[in-house]
């Protein structure tokens, strides 16, 4: 939008908000789905066993069920969303702390540990999710966002190559307790933030807090929009989850070796993904997330035909590392993109339970490929493969037509829907401009 300034955007407390919250929700995910498994193999624990160990991700996807009891009952003294944010923190340092004291032998205690951890992760996910969407203004939920993001993957980088360094030179059992000493960062975050200046207050009863933000969803936007905004939500990266679900087989395929898509992806594909969000989230500040989502969208699509590209050449390094990039760039600006919209499409009447359902559901996607596209492959070969997922993403692009529609970006949630559960308050607040609703919430005293 030209009437915000993008250093006014990057240059306030909010985004450092942000990173801080990305880095306390990225930590424990990549320990579960990095470090715990260099462990465990490391100890000699049998592939089959530690395939088993991706079944503890099931918070992550059923993290709504819960969601809406952090949305009714709150800690004394912290308030709703700090009391929350420090439990599920201290949790997160304690289980991951405990997870290398426990000996390989016993592979029961070590999935319930982790297990909790991951319920704790996702129950922490809730909470950030909904914090960030309540200090940021509309026009830098694209910028904060992709800050969030972007810390969260670097976050990545503690469990996933300073602990295996670590690991070489002294025993797992004091590694991960110092792992989990990063999560300190996050317990700092939440004793030097305030509770969000216009949040709603919580629900009256939990009956109201389990179907209120349901009713709120269908009637703000009607059943019909709804519908669109759900199925759009599915539909957007669909093509562009299923064509990377396979890469690795695929690059092997290629005739590429381990070391050489190791090497190639760590330098051509991360870097260009944290580029993209950052440079996704600063284009928003100036373009709105609307024309966002058409143009980072595209670059998606044209990303998937790198993979066709390869596909018909065959072994080239250079080729790989430019399919990687430009792939992991369309992966930056489009999720940067993504998670605004979702963000956008909240009510901050109802923020923690609506986010987590929308979460839930984009998840799907990846699930759903990763089922179904090995018999694909198989049934028509890698080129015919990525030209059916490059078909897959455009019906998530022609939803724009009705969701995000080229042009101003519509008027903040809150403003259109007001909260079932005070309804007075927010009707009075809804006359004023949107940067008297969104005010300077910064969040820390």
């Amino acid at each position: 939008m030209p009437s915000h300034s993008i250093w006014q955007a990057l240059l306030n407390r909010r985004m450092l908000i942000c990173i801080f919250t990305g880095f306390a929700s990225g930590l424990p995910l990549y320990v579960l789905i990095s470090m715990l498994p260099a462990w465990l193999r490391s100890e000699g624990v049998s592939l089959t066993e530690i395939g088993l160990f991706t079944l503890i991700g099931f918070p992550y996807t059923w993290k709504f069920l819960w969601s809406p009891l952090m949305e009714r009952f709150r800690f004394p003294l912290l308030g709703l969303r700090r009391g929350w944010m420090l439990f599920t923190q201290l949790g997160l340092l304690l289980s991951i702390a405990a997870l290398g004291m426990v000996p390989t032998s016993n592979l029961g205690l070590i999935a319930a540990i982790a297990a909790i951890m991951a319920f704790f992760s996702a129950s922490q996910d809730i909470v950030l999710d909904a914090y960030r969407r309540e200090i940021l203004p509309d026009h830098e939920l694209g910028l904060g966002n992709s800050f969030h993001v972007n810390a969260y993957r670097i976050a990545g980088l503690i469990p996933g190559s300073l602990a295996l360094i670590l690991a070489d030179i002294m025993p797992w059992s004091s590694v991960f307790p110092i792992v989990a000493l990063f999560m300190m960062f996050g317990i700092a975050l939440t004793l030097s933030i305030a509770e969000p200046i216009h949040a709603a207050k919580p629900p009256a009863t939990l009956e109201q807090a389990v179907k209120a933000p349901f009713i709120e969803f269908f009637t703000r936007n009607g059943t019909r929009q709804a519908c669109l905004i759900l199925a759009f939500m599915f539909l957007y990266k669909l093509g562009d989850s299923m064509a990377t679900a396979l890469a690795t087989p695929f690059y092997l395929d290629m005739g590429f070796s381990l070391t050489e898509i190791g090497v190639i992806a760590k330098h051509a594909g991360l870097w260009p993904m944290i580029i993209g969000g950052i440079l996704g989230g600063v284009l928003m500040v100036r373009i709105g997330i609307n024309r966002a989502l058409w143009v980072f969208g595209a670059v998606q699509i044209v990303s998937i035909l790198g993979f066709i590209v390869l596909a018909e050449n065959g072994y080239n390094l250079w080729l790989l590392a430019l399919v990687i990039g430009f792939e992991y760039l369309g992966v930056g600006l489009g999720t940067a993109a993504f998670v605004a919209f979702i963000a956008r499409s909240t009510s901050r009447a109802h923020t923690a339970t609506q986010l987590a359902l929308f979460t839930a559901l984009t998840a799907l996607p990846r699930t759903v490929a990763n089922a179904f596209t090995g018999f694909i492959v198989d049934a028509v070969g890698w080129s015919q493969f990525f030209i059916f997922c490059t078909l897959l993403a455009i019906p998530g692009m022609l939803l724009l037509l009705k969701v995000a529609p080229w042009g101003e970006d519509p008027a903040p949630a809150i403003e259109n829907a007001p909260s079932s559960n005070d309804r007075r308050k927010v009707e009075a607040t809804t006359k004023k401009p949107p940067e008297t609703v969104t005010g300077n919430t910064d969040g820390i005293h």
